[in-house]
């Protein structure tokens, strides 16, 4: 028998989320403990800030520009490198996908994408190389696309859908009002029992899949769980894991709204355009939504909803490591745990996600905690690592031949590696805006280049000394003092991008 692979993804994650990357708030002793057993990746990025790009990376080992899904609503070609598809057809694995997938557009008109119509034709696979997928989003509401989780809820508790809060709709209004105790946008008391919320429905899934398999079987299973992307709407009944009231700001929250738009004067103009509301870079935020206008109890509810969540999907990965153990598995079990992308949760004063190259939505967990029958010892890895290594990672682990297509090289087990750089880059337009992003990090300093547009002509940028500024207030872009790092940077951020997928894919909806 082989090692057993399970791929565990959270949704708009942050790096310090969890207990092992200095969270304070959320109890996450399961991750934990698979940190202190494997190995910790504390400079690990995504390729790209948003989910689609992000979650195409990750099952094609393949950066942005590569495969082409540029930004969400582009669906992933089917012929591009498939780690599942490589698992199954060269050694036989066993694959499952439970929960979020997004490789093919949510609101694609027409419902023509498996992930579209699935549920409603009771199908569950096989696609992109997954024997089985069951899918969830964020919400148990029946919106845009009807995913095999709100079809359960449906069935199995008529009308629970309804206590959920409704994702940004297409048009971008807000269904329904803002909620919670202090009225923020996108949170919500859910009155749904904690046993039907997705977080526990994705980890049920897992193990009825698990409990399918022979005993002899090596498999490959992605639960990926739709939390803690909002809205925010946990279960009511484990509000009291995190009372926001008792909460302190984000370290990276300036502190009012005149000391926010100081730091982001010093940014490239599509920051401060977006905090006041003047411009729209991203199909997520909704409408009418103004940072500027975020009251400081809002920001601490929001975080306390995150928090929750967080240690709901802690709880549900422990039920589904328990049951792995029973099975006689876990010895060649390798876990790998990541997000797609992380969220602001009030850093700079801001909510949600978009073109901005900063800790708070490009660095991500990353956690290898490989079979224990491997004996390979456990470490921290500082090295810059991104989301474009896991496919050759997996392979190597498994022993198969990677698809030579694939980019990225194998995690490394050890704090003495050569990794020098990861790249993050955005191409993105919403509402006649256009934004293009290149970001290198390396040598303790994160720069972006911002390239030519509707919003910038090309000499606007970023340049942060992590070091020094880890919350990244202090742009050194047009400091004279570091003229020759940021030429030094650009040269091998532009060296070491690939070539581009041309001609681009066409995106065929917003999300």
């Amino acid at each position: 028998m082989g090692r057993k692979i399970l791929l565990v993804t959270a949704d708009q994650q942050r790096h310090d989320a969890l207990g092992c990357n200095g969270g304070k708030i959320a109890r996450t002793p399961i991750i934990d403990g698979l940190a202190s057993q494997g190995i910790n990746y504390t400079r690990a990025h995504n390729q790209n800030v948003v989910c689609m790009p992000a979650r195409a990376t990750i099952i094609s080992g393949q950066h942005v520009r590569t495969h082409g899904v540029r930004m969400n609503g582009i669906p992933l070609p089917e012929d591009t490198p498939d780690i599942a598809r490589l698992l199954k057809e060269q050694a036989g694995y066993k694959t499952a996908l439970i929960g979020k997938a997004h490789f093919e557009p949510a609101s694609a008109p027409g419902a023509p994408y498996f992930e579209n119509y699935a549920a409603s034709q009771d199908i569950t696979g096989p696609h992109r190389g997954f024997d089985r997928m069951e899918l969830a989003g964020h919400t148990g509401r029946a919106g845009r696309s009807l995913f095999h989780y709100p079809k359960w809820l449906e069935e199995t508790a008529p009308g629970a859908s309804q206590s959920f809060q409704e994702y940004v709709s297409p048009e971008r209004e807000i269904s329904g009002k803002p909620g919670g105790d202090t009225g923020a946008v996108q949170v919500w008391h859910n009155s749904i029992s904690k046993d039907l919320y997705h977080t526990n429905w994705v980890a049920d899934r897992t193990i009825a899949w698990l409990n399918s398999l022979e005993t002899d079987a090596d498999w490959f299973c992605w639960m990926s769980f739709p939390d803690p992307h909002h809205p925010w709407d946990p279960p009511s009944s484990e509000l009291g894991r995190c009372n926001w009231r008792d909460l302190d700001l984000p370290d990276a929250y300036p502190g009012s709204v005149e000391a926010t738009i100081k730091v982001l004067e010093g940014k490239p103009r599509h920051w401060l355009d977006w905090y006041l509301g003047r411009r729209q870079f991203a199909y997520e935020v909704p409408k009418n939504f103004v940072p500027a206008q975020m009251t400081a109890d809002q920001i601490r509810e929001v975080n306390a909803m995150c928090h929750i969540e967080n240690e709901l999907i802690d709880d549900a990965l422990g039920r589904v490591l328990s049951r792995i153990n029973e099975r006689g598995w876990g010895e060649d079990l390798d876990v790998i745990y990541t997000a797609d992308h992380g969220e602001f949760q009030g850093d700079f004063g801001m909510l949600f996600k978009g073109p901005y190259h900063v800790d708070a939505l490009m660095r991500l967990p990353m956690i290898w905690r490989p079979a224990p029958s491997a004996r390979i010892a456990p470490a921290v890895v500082s090295q810059p690592v991104g989301h474009v290594d896991i496919a050759r990672t997996i392979a190597q682990a498994v022993g198969v031949k990677p698809d030579p297509r694939m980019q990225g090289a194998p995690l490394p087990t050890s704090a003495k590696n050569n990794r020098e750089r990861v790249i993050t880059e955005w191409d993105g337009g919403f509402a006649g805006e256009s934004i293009t992003l290149r970001t290198l990090c390396r040598d303790g300093y994160v720069l972006t280049a911002c390239e030519p547009g509707s919003v910038h002509d090309g000499s606007e940028g970023e340049l942060y000394d992590l070091t020094n500024d880890p919350k990244q207030f202090q742009n050194l872009w047009d400091e004279p003092c570091h003229s020759s790092l940021k030429r030094d940077l650009i040269a091998d951020l532009y060296d070491h991008l690939p070539e581009s997928r041309n001609p681009p894919l066409e995106q065929v909806a917003l999300v």
